[in-house]
């Protein structure tokens, strides 16, 4: 199963497990960073530390080709780490894939906070010429245009990314991350909380059109009328022949 890594930490190749290298060209010069070097990465193995530590950047949209001469099914991986910013909307960029947005506004930190590691995973197809993904298709010509788009929030960055030929089941899957099974636990809670919530407030704020009427029907006193009226039954005939007497 072919295994392509393209480490950003070295510059413009693809690493096979054979130790055959690709040509990557990139869409212009990338300056890298290693700032992220001196934090440990959460979510990561020891051997991928380096991986989520070194990143490439612009100040403008920039991407790769990667070259992919047979047909069938690939995942592309893309590996992201916030090293930097200590809070959300700092660094926001999109993901295109030949032109398709595969990802939107990627927020590295809103999705796992500082220094963790976090991978993009996108399933793809190329058969018969044809290009597809996320449900899209277009024209393949033989590379995959791999970009990174300015946004309004910094800069674009990628830490590393492979290309896998195989399904999304056969991509290695990060380490747990506690503190986001918690929050998507909390989410789970505040989602049905706030759904009884409204079900309580609405029962709160029910307009009440007066005090309860009493139920005619709560007491049942048909019982005690039935000797009364039998006794009204004897007392008026039994008068009248009186009275005709």
């Amino acid at each position: 199963m072919p295994f392509m890594e393209l480490s950003t930490s070295r510059i413009y190749e693809v690493f096979l497990p054979q130790s055959v290298t690709l040509p990557v060209t990139p869409l212009c010069l990338n300056p890298a960073s290693d700032y992220g070097m001196k934090l440990p990465i959460l979510r990561s193995n020891a051997e991928d530390q380096i991986l989520y530590q070194t990143e490439r950047y612009n100040e403008e949209t920039f991407g790769y080709e990667v070259p992919i001469k047979e047909e069938g099914d690939y995942v592309l991986v893309l590996k992201f780490a916030e090293v930097y910013f200590a809070q959300s909307q700092q660094k926001v960029f999109d993901v295109r894939l030949n032109g398709h947005v595969v990802v939107k506004d990627l927020d590295i930190f809103d999705r796992v906070g500082h220094s963790t590691a976090h991978d993009e995973i996108i399933p793809m197809s190329i058969k018969k010429g044809k290009l597809s993904v996320q449900g899209e298709v277009s024209t393949f010509t033989g590379k995959l245009h791999i970009e990174f788009v300015k946004g309004y929030y910094d800069n674009p960055k990628i830490c590393a990314l492979y290309i896998l030929q195989g399904t999304v089941e056969d991509v290695p899957k990060l380490q747990p991350h506690p503190g986001l099974e918690k929050k998507e636990e909390d989410d789970d809670e505040d989602d049905y909380d706030d759904g009884s919530s409204v079900k309580k407030q609405a029962n709160k704020n029910r307009v009440q059109s007066g005090p309860r009427t009493p139920n005619p029907y709560a007491s049942d006193n048909s019982s005690l009328m039935f000797p009364i009226l039998v006794a009204f039954g004897v007392f008026i005939p039994t008068l009248f022949c009186l009275c005709r007497l």
